[in-house]
């Protein structure tokens, strides 16, 4: 029998074969769409040449429980000088600058880097160069390199644009290079490359505020990278002066260490822990809907009996109807792959449309040759698994009981009711497991959602990022009575409740720690003391953000103009340093061992500035501007965001309305980073919300695909027994009895499906436990609900071919056969 006579038979068959494909189409589709999120995502090189040799120049400070410092320009300058084993170092930072005299002001994002960044990742300009190390120099001309979206979207795409001079916060320079469209570096979304042009003069330990990023020499292995860094932090560490307020002896006793890793570790993050677990959730949803194949299968091959067994009599062997069988099997397989790959594709698009926040490189998810050879693999290894089942049974048929089926006494063996009740079983215990791991994911969705983050209602929060930069306002004082024009002219818009500035809105990852001292605590000068998160603060800010002050009072403009020395902390360093809120008031504190003393004014609320999954920090907030700050005098700060409470938040009216308040008092400062506070939280929930939906879905797919194979088998065993129904009901026995006899024959079977579902959770808890938030992996409440309502779902699957069975006519059921 060949491919054409097993097509036609499965044509022939259409209601089969349709249920077929589409369950294999289910599962297989998943799989699909999740490996080719692994198959970007991970498994695929960076688009650089020779990926395997860029690093991701970290360090840790073990003496200060620091695992990811960061780099540092102390740093860079020694190893560019003192390295063994990188061929080309650099450092960056993510930044944004104003473009003026270009139409309206617009704020631009930048890369800023090093020379040695572009040449690391072997970056080819589409137009001119890429920067020289005179780029780089505090003393050469400025230039800048565009991006080809950025030339094309505002230059119109001039050719002409080598050498043209554009003015960025208030700076001319020149334009030297078009980076081509194919560029890319990690995730990072900017439009203009910017050299950071450090004086190594300037130089002090210190400033952990830059990425650094570094090629490795043909054949340099990570832990011979390591082991030169190593070799040259102390160089680094005696090469160059402590910043003022500080000692050489407190860097060294933070036990600074190399932590250099793959660059595409650094740009993965965790994500891959989530992709993996989907994966085997989604594995498991597969092998659910093979044993819901095999189940149709196995009654199919039974009503194929005497078929088979005339075909053995006349001379076929067990290999033969073998291989139909396989074939068969193969082909459904097959089938079932390519409608996975429609479902797959159809997931990807809806995938890449939400482009949820903690998914890297979602540009470089997309089915491929890997994928479809991924899809080809999983779809023979499906086909052989469900096909294995009836092959075994029936490649070899009995040709005495064969021949003689279809009598009236014949019936079902108990060992034909053995082989479909097991794949039930199987079915159940795995649909439990992923529903479990559903019901963990909403309880812990649910966890987060209750957490205080420490501000309210942000749903009425507005909020942008302004630039203030030095060409454009001079003078310090000015730059903050301009803030607060700024904010007394938006306080002034109709709806607007409360207004306020600061350094940055909690959530972006923008925030910085820093060492605090405080007046009434001891502290070794040999030593620095925990790094607390700092925050520069206006008037109303507290208020905008809905911020509770828990004790003392907020800043007032009288503090920030008269430079008054005055902080505010938050309560859970009140409660560390002073046990309580109230105690804090009047305590002093700064940023340096020689710094001045600034006296707290006020305690403020606890606020989970890194997301509402992490500790609230502690921090200290300062005022606007203060006459001596880490190092300048006056201390200011040009970039702020602006929080904005008010009714119409979220709005283009208020947007306007706050456009042209801003522009009342300064006409080039633009708009940037517009967003409600609430966008902003429900990005910090993003991870947990991709997992959640993702095992939801596969969670529903295996109840639906579980429920599916238990209502079969009941109905099968239904329609097997007809005449013992009929016989039993002409006796006497009520529909209840009859209903109750194939119900309790479900529950059974899911019964035993639910004990296996649940060992087998409680042995994968741990690999759960690393998405989990305020709920454990084995929470008895999620075990006990999902296992009630499989056992539902099954009385409703078992009662509805059993309720059927008690409509057979008595009469008919005898004669049937």
């Amino acid at each position: 029998m060949g491919f054409k006579h097993v097509l036609r038979r499965l044509v022939r068959l259409p209601t089969f074969t349709a249920i077929t494909v589409a369950t294999l189409g289910i599962g297989i589709g998943g799989n699909s769409a999740i490996f080719t999120v692994i198959e970007g995502v991970l498994l695929k090189p960076l688009p650089y040449p020779n990926p395997q040799e860029l690093v991701q120049v970290d360090h840790a400070a073990p003496g200060m429980n620091i695992t990811q410092a960061g780099s540092a320009p102390f740093l860079y300058f020694t190893y560019k000088d003192q390295s063994h084993v990188f061929a080309a170092i650099g450092m960056w930072r993510g930044g944004a600058v104003t473009l003026t005299g270009v139409g309206e002001p617009e704020e631009v994002r930048t890369l800023d880097v090093t020379e040695g960044v572009l040449n690391a990742v072997d970056a080819r300009p589409l137009l001119g160069r890429v920067f020289s190390p005179s780029d780089d120099l505090p003393s050469s001309p400025r230039t800048a390199i565009l991006t080809q979206g950025y030339w094309r979207t505002r230059f119109g795409g001039d050719p002409a644009i080598l050498g043209r001079r554009i003015v960025l916060d208030g700076e001319a320079r020149e334009i030297v290079g078009v980076l081509p469209e194919s560029f890319e570096f990690l995730d990072r979304k900017f439009s203009l490359v910017l050299p950071l042009r450090l004086d190594p003069a300037k130089v002090f330990l210190g400033n952990f505020s830059f990425d650094g990023i570094a090629r490795l020499k043909p054949g340099v292995s990570l832990a011979q990278a390591n082991a030169d860094v190593a070799r040259m932090i102390p160089i680094a560490l005696r090469r160059y002066p402590p910043f003022p307020g500080y000692t050489a002896k407190m860097f060294e006793d933070a036990g600074l260490v190399p932590s250099l890793r793959p660059l595409k570790d650094e740009l993965v993050g965790d994500i891959g822990t989530v992709l993996w677990i989907l994966m085997g959730t989604l594995a498991m949803v597969l092998l659910i809907a093979c044993a819901n194949v095999a189940n149709l299968l196995l009654v199919r091959a039974e009503g194929r009996q005497q078929e088979l067994a005339i075909r053995a009599a006349l001379g076929a062997d067990r290999g033969q109807i073998a291989r139909e069988l396989l074939l068969e099997s193969l082909v459904l397989g097959l089938a079932g792959g390519v409608a996975g790959l429609v479902l797959a594709y159809g997931a990807l698009r809806a995938l890449t449309a939400l482009a949820p926040a903690n998914v890297p490189r979602l540009d470089a998810i997309a089915i491929d040759a890997p994928v479809v050879l991924f899809t080809l693999a999983i779809s023979v290894v499906a086909a052989l698994l469900f096909g294995s089942i009836p092959i075994f049974k029936y490649a070899r048929p009995r040709l005495g009981t064969a021949l003689r089926m279809g009598g009236r006494t014949a019936s079902d063996s108990k060992e034909r009711h053995r082989t479909r009740s097991t794949l039930v079983v199987v079915q159940v215990a795995l649909a439990l497991v992923l529903l479990i791991s559903s019901g963990l994911m909403i309880r812990t969705f649910y966890a987060l959602r209750h957490v205080n983050p420490g501000f309210e209602r942000p749903e009425e929060v507005e909020t942008l990022r302004l630039s203030i930069p030095s060409s454009d306002v001079r003078d310090p004082i000015q730059v903050v009575r301009m803030d607060q024009a700024i904010l007394d002219k938006i306080a002034a818009i109709p709806g607007v409740a409360a207004v306020g500035m600061a350094s940055h809105v909690p959530m972006t990852g923008q925030g910085w720690h820093d060492a605090m001292y405080a007046e009434d605590h001891p502290y070794s000068e040999s030593r620095i003391p925990p790094l607390r998160a700092f925050k520069i603060v206006s008037p109303g800010f507290f208020k905008a953000m809905g911020n509770r002050m828990v004790a003392g009072r907020d800043f007032t403009w009288t503090d920030v103009f008269e430079e008054r020395h005055v902080a505010i902390v938050s309560e859970n360093l009140a409660r560390e340093l002073w046990q309580t809120p109230q105690a804090a008031i009047g305590k002093r504190v700064n940023e340096g061992m020689k710094a001045t003393w600034r006296e707290i004014v006020g305690v403020v609320s606890d606020e989970r500035d890194d997301g509402v999954d992490q500790k609230a920090p502690m921090i200290v907030c300062w005022p606007v501007m203060m006459d001596k700050f880490a190092g300048d005098h006056p201390f200011i700060e040009r970039t702020m965001s602006v929080a904005i409470r008010s009714s119409r938040a979220g709005t283009s009216g208020l947007l306007r309305d706050v456009g042209a308040a801003v522009w009342s008092v300064n006409p080039n400062l633009p708009l940037a980073n517009v967003r409600t506070l609430q966008e902003i939280y429900d990005r910090s929930l993003a991870r947990t919300s991709f997992a959640l939906v993702m095992l939801a879905i596969a969670g529903a797919m295996a109840l639906l695909l579980g429920v599916a194979g238990l209502y079969g088998v009941i109905a099968y065993s239904v329609s097997q027994r007809t005449r013992e129904i009929g016989i039993r009901m002409a006796l006497g026995a009520r529909y209840e009895e009859v209903t109750r006899m194939f119900v309790r024959h479900g529950l059974s079977l899911t019964a035993v499906g639910i004990v296996c579902g649940l060992v087998a959770s409680f042995a994968l808890a741990r690999l759960m436990s690393t998405l989990l938030f305020g709920v454990s992996a084995t929470d008895s409440v999620t075990y006990a609900l999902v296992s009630l309502g499989l056992a539902a779902a099954a009385v409703v699957a078992s009662y509805v071919p059993a309720r059927r069975a008690t409509l057979v006519d008595p009469v008919h059921a005898l004669r049937a056969e």
